[in-house]
């Protein structure tokens, strides 16, 4: 007779007894649970595990569905696997390389030595569904890394040999249909007929994978072209081929030869190089009186900002800030969210009217005077302050509802040029492996709260949820209006954060929901060779975060 292990499951608050060693699998399908949408991982002791993983003592699981992030990026990965295999069988020995997310999907790179055609798409899209409708058993194993090394030099995939020998591993997962291997850091789904919808396209010069929207997964994410955003990750891959790497495992073993503060230096002199550009291109367009800046949390905006003014004065302009923060309406006025409490990120908590009416009266060389926002009172009052444009004064606004039209829509569109920044990672794991643009963002967050606003990482986590919708609503819809995009984002940057971030996230309690996201982030630093931040410039964007800025903020 086998052992018996408790299960607590938090979906229905039930405890289960099932035979140890059995998969989550098995213990779903004791439970009885009825799901929207079917387990796609499920949380383990608060650990996000894949549904092939097995029990031997007992544990409180709550099962994922895809509507939550873990569920989303198991499904997507899955679908990274499934578009290799296919491209494998239909074109043996092209590389694949999983490149950027776009436009509500993953930009795909086809290393066919031609661009790719509609006919290679629908080629690839047939023999995805094909792969799906044979419900082929995706299958996990476990073994040493060097064994795990020698079987991907083996198959040519030398840029996950390098990523595996370079994290010093001892054990390695790997997965495979059907015989077709592949490497994944994170979970996976257990069947390829889960798969129950996905788009693939020809984009550009390569495949738009598309995913289900996270909102509502019968349906896919709504394509929406985001060439201006495309072109700034291909400004970075032609950075990347400046340096000579592309991946983690090229990046670790370039540390490791001690070329860290050469990274660093062309990584620094490349970005300040860009805002010099953007400075000069303002300079140009004679007519421009205001510079927009926006960015979603943790962006770097406001050291943009500062690096950007330095550039704007090197080409005879003197910028004037101006904050949106003192134009904000009497709290009583203040928009309410859906939960009734004031929405203090809807543009309507700010009072368009004055500030449009007095962009327009220092354009025209009059003077005003700038409201102050007693944020205790929750009044708006007058500053005191009063102001007037030379002709060679430029005023530069920063906030995250810059780009909106709604907020300067009396000012005419040759008098602005807008800004936006954001930190989109463009190094990969290996080639099937990119890096999310949030983790960037968060692990910069996780550390300036804790630096400057006495925040846990528990806090931060806990919060960043509600971050994200207000960015989906109030910023990203605008991006493309940009006359320029600025990267903030380092080739090196995670293996500087490393140090500072992984003490945070080892504070987060394991009884707590936050754990999972804590644990997930120490799991994917665990990659990155450190890199000692001293040795940056003290005008680095990253200072912003890390400490050390020659910057006052």
């Amino acid at each position: 007779m086998k052992q018996l292990i408790q299960i607590r499951c938090k979906n229905n608050k039930k405890t289960l007894k099932v035979e140890t060693g059995s998969t989550l699998s098995d213990i779903f399908g004791n439970l009885n649970l009825h799901m929207t949408f079917p387990p796609i991982s499920a949380k383990v002791n608060n650990k996000v595990e894949g549904m092939h993983y097995r029990v031997y003592n007992s544990k409180d699981v709550e099962f994922l569905d895809v509507r939550t992030p873990s569920g989303s990026r198991a499904y997507t990965r899955t679908l990274f696997f499934v578009l290799c295999k296919a491209v494998h069988k239909l074109f043996p020995g092209c590389e694949v390389v999983i490149d950027i997310p776009v436009s509500n999907g993953y930009y795909c790179d086809l290393r066919l030595g031609r661009p790719v055609t509609t006919a290679d798409a629908d080629a690839i899209r047939a023999e995805m569904q094909n792969i799906i409708n044979r419900a082929i058993p995706i299958r996990r194993h476990e073994v040493p890394t060097e064994e795990a090394i020698d079987m991907f030099e083996k198959y040519g995939y030398h840029d996950k040999a390098r990523l595996l020998r370079t994290t010093g591993k001892l054990y390695t997962l790997y997965y495979d249909i059907n015989g077709y291997v592949d490497y994944f850091y994170g979970t996976m789904l257990t069947n390829t007929s889960q798969l129950t919808l996905f788009g693939l396209e020809k984009y550009y010069d390569g495949l738009l994978l598309r995913i289900p929207s996270l909102d509502n997964p019968t349906q896919l994410g709504k394509l929406i072209r985001q060439d201006k955003m495309f072109e700034i990750f291909q400004e970075h891959h032609s950075w990347q081929r400046l340096l000579g790497m592309s991946t983690v495992g090229m990046f670790n073993e370039a540390v490791s030869q001690g070329h860290a503060t050469e990274i660093i230096n062309v990584a620094e002199a490349l970005q300040e190089k860009k805002i010099a550009n953007i400075a000069e291109d303002i300079a140009q367009r004679q007519r421009v009186k205001m510079v927009l800046i926006a960015g979603p949390s943790s962006s770097g905006k406001t050291t943009t900002c500062k690096r950007l003014s330095i550039q704007l004065v090197c080409n005879g302009i003197r910028p004037v800030p101006i904050s949106l923060d003192d134009y904000f309406v009497d709290r009583e006025l203040t928009p309410r969210d859906e939960k009734g409490d004031y929405d203090f990120e809807s543009i309507r908590a700010l009072n368009l009217e004055l500030l449009n009416k007095q962009l327009m009266q220092l354009f025209k060389g009059e003077e005003v005077e700038l409201p102050k926002y007693n944020f205790i009172k929750g009044k708006s009052e007058p500053s005191g302050v009063k102001m007037r444009m030379h002709p060679n004064d430029v005023l530069v606004v920063e906030g995250i509802h810059a780009l909106n039209p709604e907020l300067t829509a009396q000012i005419p569109d040759e008098l602005k040029y807008r800004v936006y920044a954001s930190a989109l990672t463009t190094i990969l794991l290996d080639d099937h492996n990119y890096i999310p643009t949030t983790d960037n963002r968060l692990l910069r967050r996780i550390i300036r709260d804790d630096k400057q606003r006495g925040c846990s990482a528990q806090t931060t986590i806990h919060r960043w949820a509600s971050v994200r919708a207000g960015e989906n609503k109030w910023i990203f819809p605008f991006q493309e209006n940009a006359d320029t995009m600025f990267n903030t984002a380092m080739i090196y940057e995670l293996s500087a954060i490393k140090t500072q971030a992984e003490p945070l996230l080892e504070r987060v309690p394991e009884n707590c929901d936050e754990y999972a996201e804590a644990y997930r982030l120490r799991k994917f630093l665990s990659y990155f060779a450190s890199i000692d931040h001293s040795v940056l410039p003290p005008t680095s964007l990253l200072r912003e975060f890390l400490g050390g800025s020659s910057f006052t903020y």
